[in-house]
This record gives structure tokens, sequence and C-alpha cells, in this order.
């Protein structure tokens, strides 16, 4: 059961890795004006919702088998990005907005955002394969 939790952790933490490089590569495209911004915020306010979920996932999935040290380590990250969608004003496309993306540094903003999600989701890509590895050894 526990190498089963791992597993089905390990993946989703893939589709979040791979998720955190498309947004730096969306984003990258927007700063080096390759796309327009209505096109860059369109196609990331697409997987913001998707992100929450699968965040939420792994972060549910850790409470349940209670998995106490990584389900501390996902909360922030789950909290962050409920707050995010929570907090989008009216009017706004979404979480990124093409109105204001270029405004008040958003861009650079949302671009380290992405760099450091990045990061906690490949730690934790080895995290969850570490005990996914004891786990199988342990059964």
């Amino acid at each position: 059961m526990e190498a089963a939790v791992f597993i089905l952790s390990l993946v989703d933490c893939c589709a979040l890795i791979f998720l955190a490089v498309y947004f730096i590569i969306t984003l990258s495209d927007l700063e080096c004006d390759y796309i327009n911004a209505r096109a860059c915020c369109s196609k990331l306010n697409r997987w913001v919702v998707p992100e929450l979920v699968g965040q939420a996932l792994a972060t549910v999935l850790m409470l349940v088998s209670l998995h106490w040290f990584v389900f501390l380590l996902n909360l922030p990250v789950a909290t962050w990005n409920v707050y995010r969608v929570w907090k989008v004003p009216m009017g706004n496309m979404g979480v990124f907005d093409p109105t204001e993306i270029h405004n008040r540094g958003q861009l650079k903003s949302h671009m380290k955002e992405s760099m450091i999600k990045l990061g906690f989701h490949l730690l934790c890509f080895f995290i969850y394969l570490y005990s996914m590895i004891l786990a199988l050894i342990n059964d």
C-alpha cells in the first residue's frame, strides 16, 4: 500500500515538473517576444487549475497515508496555489492577465515562482523516489 502511494505521488510529481517547465518556457517566450501576452496568458491559465489539483492530490495523499513530513512539505505550496487562484481580481482573465503581466514586474515574479516550483518538485521527486524504493524493499 505504501509503495502504491509513492508510485502515484511520483507520477503526479512528474506531471507537475513538466508543467513547471512548460510555464517557464512559455513565460520565456513572452519575455523574448516570441508570443504575445494574450496567447501566453491563455496558455498558462489553462493549466493553473490542473496544477492546483495535482498539488492538492499529492498533499491529500500524504495526509491520508500519514506521512507527516512530506505532508508538511507539500502543504505550503498547495496553500499558495489555492491562495493564488482565490485572489484573482474581478475582471482579470485569470492568474495570468495579459493587461497586467508586463506591469509591476509581474513577468519576473511569475518566472521566479515557476523556477522555485520546479526546484520544489524536483526535490519532492527524489524524496518520493527514495521513499518508494524503501517501501518496495521493506515489502
